[in-house]
């Protein structure tokens, strides 16, 4: 399966970290699948999508509503060592949709370091 480039951020001491999401699922394949709570998935409550890609619009919203009906449910979301979402908001979003109370999801041990550092999530690639 392919998967579209995407990246994680979030804010660091120095400026914006990035994760590339492609390298974080090779990283997270081995890890054990468990069953998630959704009530336990704090991001779902949180700005997540508009905190670095500008204002929400009716367009914006409608473009993650088709990915998130698009989403397969069968792959796990990924979450950090601190049990925060790296990955899978679109599923976490179609399950919540569906009505399910849980996610499958794949934890890290030890939160793997950022592909980027200072990151300028418009300068990083995309192809």
């Amino acid at each position: 399966m392919s998967i579209r480039p995407q990246y994680h951020f979030r804010p660091g001491p120095d400026g914006l970290l990035a994760w590339d999401v492609r390298r974080l699922i090779r990283l997270a394949e081995a890890l054990p699948v468990f069953d998630l709570p959704l009530r336990q998935v704090a991001e779902v409550d949180e700005n997540w999508w508009y905190a670095h890609e500008g204002v929400p619009t009716v367009r914006s919203i409608a473009g993650h509503a088709r990915l998130a009906d698009a989403a397969d449910l069968r792959f796990p979301i990924l979450l950090c060592a601190e049990g925060r979402l790296m990955d899978g908001m679109h599923r976490a979003m179609k399950a919540l949709v569906e009505g399910r109370e849980v996610v499958s999801a794949r934890r890290f041990d030890v939160t793997p370091e950022p592909d980027y550092r200072n990151a300028d999530p418009s300068a990083l690639p995309y192809d």
